[in-house]
């Protein structure tokens, strides 16, 4: 494998690009921000990683045409943006192996990553690294394992050994949309977790929320043609307990915020808020009982409180399990 590229110098980007550069790779570092890019390579720090130094071996640039003689590039951009940033930069990325680190739905098209590269980046090889992973374990080098979804499975064995390092162990499967779904759908279950929490409903009530939510994930990514084992591996079920237990999820934080009636701060990305406004919609026209996701996505929009939500999902008939 040729030197690695990574667009997009957020925490997840940086935190790939250390532990890539730790196992002995050749890494580029893009950052939108030619000034941030200016920054990061005088101090060799980032304010998303507190007390974590890049190492010298990270090359890091404010000029994408630097990614040019990378192979793979790692696309570690917001999922809102995605779409934005191959567009404005098709000739340079129109080609080779493009990953996507960004977990969503596209809140104007409904469409995944993976989807959205094929369309924009048609001579590139669309894959998918998702799972459950806080930057900065990954940066400090604590074990992670995630998946890398590819449909083309010459191309998910190279990326598995040329992107696995010792502490970063990466599981292969050639079902994207399942990987894509199970790190999208999660993030909106975590900010309905974070709100139970928030507002006091107690343990018992979270865990029947991540349990009944992961269902509800099972059911719309069948829809789409997923494999139920895809969303019970890594990038489902894996990353669905992390996000919903750990404050050092944003979507976690941005439901408890919402749950006891605080500020959030707006700067700060929450994937989970735009996908449940996407799949709630996509749910509604294609008749998928989704009663978590349409809640979540009713309170963002200030279309229902979230008392009433509760008063809702509580009420809703019993059945089988």
């Amino acid at each position: 494998m040729s030197r690695i590229g990574i667009a997009g110098a957020g925490a997840f980007g940086t935190a790939l690009a250390i532990a890539f550069a730790q196992a002995g790779r050749q890494v580029t570092l893009w950052a939108r921000d030619p000034g941030r890019a200016a920054e990061i390579r005088k101090t060799r720090e980032t304010p998303y990683l507190d007390d974590i130094i890049l190492p010298d071996t990270i090359t890091v640039s404010g000029e994408l045409a630097d990614l040019g003689a990378c192979d793979p590039v790692l696309l570690a951009v917001p999922m809102q943006t995605l779409s934005d940033v191959l567009t404005a930069h098709r000739e340079r990325l129109n080609r080779g192996t493009l990953v996507a680190c960004c977990k969503g739905v596209d809140l104007t098209t409904g469409r995944g990553p993976t989807a959205i590269i094929a369309e924009t980046c048609p001579a590139a090889v669309p894959a998918v690294l998702t799972g459950p992973s806080f930057a900065a374990d990954i940066a400090r080098g604590l074990p992670t394992a995630l998946t890398l979804a590819c449909a083309d499975p010459d191309t998910g064995a190279r990326l598995q050994d040329g992107l696995s390092t010792p502490t970063l162990r990466l599981y292969r499967t050639t079902d994207t949309a399942g990987a894509e779904l199970g790190g999208a759908l999660k993030n909106v279950m975590a900010i309905a977790s974070g709100i139970v929490i928030g507002t006091g409903l107690g343990e018992s009530a979270r865990a029947a929320l991540i349990t009944r939510g992961f269902t509800e994930m099972q059911r719309f990514a069948r829809a789409y043609g997923a494999e139920a084992e895809t969303l019970s591996g890594l990038s489902g079920f894996g990353d669905l307990v992390l996000t919903c237990t750990s404050a050092q999820s944003r979507n976690f934080r941005y439901g408890m915020a919402l749950g006891q009636n605080a500020y959030f701060d707006p700067h700060i990305t929450v994937e989970g808020a735009a996908t449940a406004r996407a799949v709630a919609a996509i749910a509604t026209a294609r008749g998928i009982d989704m009663p978590v996701t349409q809640s979540v996505a009713h309170v963002i929009d200030g279309r229902r409180s979230i008392e009433e939500a509760v008063r809702i999902l509580l009420s809703r008939p019993l059945k089988e399990e």
